[in-house]
C-alpha cells in the first residue's frame, strides 16, 4: 500500500509562499497539517524562503505535501526543485504544473486534443487594448470574461458587458501583467470537478455546482464563508454529470496531470460542457471546493488528506 511507504517518515507541509494566494495557502496548509498530526503522522510546516532546500534539510523532511497555491508552488518551479532534491511530493509534476498555471497553453492543448473550451482572444503588449476588445466582440460578442494568463483564485478576473468596460479591463491587465485572455462568456451552470489519484486509481469526484452571491465565483466568493452555495451533487442531469466528469478526466490527462487537481467548467443551456482551466493545487480550507465534493462522495477531510498524501508514493 502506498501509505505504508510514507508512514513513519517526516512530512513537510509547504504553505504560504509569496504569491497573491498566500493567505489562502496558509489556511489550506493549517488544515492539512492538523489533519496529518491528528492521524499520527510526523508533520512539520514550512513557509518557503530564499533557500527552501536548506529549510527542508534542516527540518529533516522526507516527503513533501505541497499546499502552495499559485506562483512558484503551482507553476512547476517548486516541483522541479523537489525533483532535483530527490524528495517525493504530492500532486502534479513539473510539466503539468507549468501547463495548468498557463491558461493560454492550457487552451491551446485543449483545442489540439478536442477538449471543449470557450473561444478566446490573446491580448498582449504588442497591440492596443481597444483592438483586442474589438476583435473579441467581433468573434463572440459580449459579455466577455477577462483574466490574467497565469493567476489563480480568480485574481484579476472580470466580466465586462460593454465595449468600454472590456477595453478598460484589458488595458488594466495589460498594464499589470503585459498580457491577458478574453474568453467568450458561457451562460449556464458553473461547476467544478475534483480529480484524485494516479493511473488506474484516478477518479473524478462528484460534480460540484457553484452558486456565488457575487456576480461570479471571484476571490471573495471563493474564500468567504457563506458567499457561495456549494451544491454536491450538482443539479444537472445524469447524462450531463457523466459527460462533465468524462471531460474533466480528459482535460486532466491532456495536460499530463496526476495525483490531484480540480477542473473548472460551465455547462451551457444546451447541456454542452466548456472546460476553462485546471487548478493543480486546489484549496483545502473549510470553504474549499475539493473537500466539499469529497464529502458528497462519503470521503471525510482526513480521508481526502490521506488520499492526496498517497500520491507522493508514486515518486518514491
Amino acid at each position: 500500500m502506498p501509505l505504508e511507504r510514507i508512514r513513519g517518515k517526516r512530512i513537510a507541509v509547504l504553505l504560504g509562499g509569496q504569491s497573491g494566494e498566500r493567505e489562502v495557502s496558509l489556511r489550506s496548509g493549517a488544515g492539512v497539517l492538523a489533519s496529518l498530526r491528528r492521524q499520527g503522522f510526523d508533520a512539520v510546516e514550512i513557509d518557503p524562503g530564499p533557500d527552501l532546500v536548506a529549510q527542508l534539510r534542516d527540518a529533516g523532511a522526507e516527503v513533501v505535501f505541497n499546499v502552495l497555491h499559485g506562483g512558484a508552488g503551482e507553476n512547476g518551479a517548486i516541483q522541479g526543485l523537489l525533483e532535483v532534491a530527490g524528495l517525493p511530493y504530492t500532486g502534479c509534476g513539473v510539466l503539468a504544473s507549468a501547463l495548468t498555471m498557463d491558461k493560454l497553453q492550457t487552451k491551446r492543448i485543449f483545442k489540439a486534443v478536442g477538449v471543449p473550451t470557450p473561444p478566446h482572444v490573446y491580448a498582449h503588449s504588442g497591440g492596443e487594448a481597444a483592438q483586442f476588445a474589438a476583435s473579441a466582440i467581433e468573434q463572440f460578442g459580449l459579455p466577455a470574461v477577462v483574466k490574467p494568463r497565469a493567476e489563480g483564485s480568480s485574481l484579476g478576473v472580470s466580466i465586462p458587458k460593454t465595449e468600454a468596460e472590456l477595453t478598460e479591463a484589458v488595458a488594466g491587465l495589460l498594464a499589470r501583467y503585459g498580457e491577458c485572455l478574453i474568453d467568450r462568456f458561457i451562460d449556464g451552470v458553473e461547476v467544478t470537478i475534483g480529480v484524485v489519484g494516479v493511473g488506474a486509481e484516478m477518479r473524478a469526484l462528484p460534480v460540484l455546482e457553484l452558486v456565488p452571491k457575487n456576480e461570479f465565483y471571484d476571490y471573495q466568493a471563493k474564500y468567504t464563508k457563506g458567499m457561495t452555495e456549494l451544491i454536491a451533487p450538482a443539479r444537472i442531469s445524469d447524462d450531463e454529470t457523466a459527460r462533465s466528469q468524462a471531460a474533466a478526466l480528459r482535460a486532466f490527462e491532456a495536460l499530463g496531470c496526476a495525483g490531484l487537481g480540480r477542473v473548472d467548467m460551465h455547462i451551457d443551456r444546451e447541456g454542452a460542457c466548456w472546460v476553462h482551466e485546471i487548478n493543480s493545487v486546489p484549496g483545502m480550507t473549510e470553504t474549499s471546493d475539493l473537500p466539499h465534493a469529497a464529502e458528497a462522495e462519503g470521503v471525510s477531510y482526513d480521508e481526502l488528506v490521506l488520499q492526496i498524501l498517497a500520491t507522493a508514493a508514486m515518486r518514491m
